[in-house]
């Protein structure tokens, strides 16, 4: 049901890309997480593809066989809760990496 859900938001499109301009020019972080729940590299492509379209991420880079995602966001549009959260409702579960 889960994978479902998320394939059929996967296919929605790139409808809600935020304006660059006024994105770029604020200050970056970037987290690392550790995803459980990924089974394929369908799944690690089709979430950096979803957190690409969120509001306030800025770049997104899933890895199937290190089970992460590094995320470059802008703090002022997103928090990493939201980010953590949105990870959730696609189905996963993020623990920010240490090291």
């Amino acid at each position: 049901m889960i994978r479902r859900r998320f394939i059929q938001l996967l296919t929605l499109g790139t409808g809600s890309l935020a304006t660059i301009g006024a994105i770029e020019t604020t200050a970056k972080k970037t987290v690392t997480y550790r995803v459980t729940g990924f089974t394929c590299v369908t799944c690690a492509v089709g979430l950096e593809v979803m957190l690409r379209q969120e509001k306030g991420v800025a770049w997104a880079r899933a890895s199937y066989p290190d089970a992460s995602v590094v995320i470059k966001y802008h703090p002022g549009e997103v928090s990493e809760d939201s980010l953590k959260n949105y990870i959730s409702s696609m189905g996963f579960k993020a623990q920010e990496a240490k090291g």
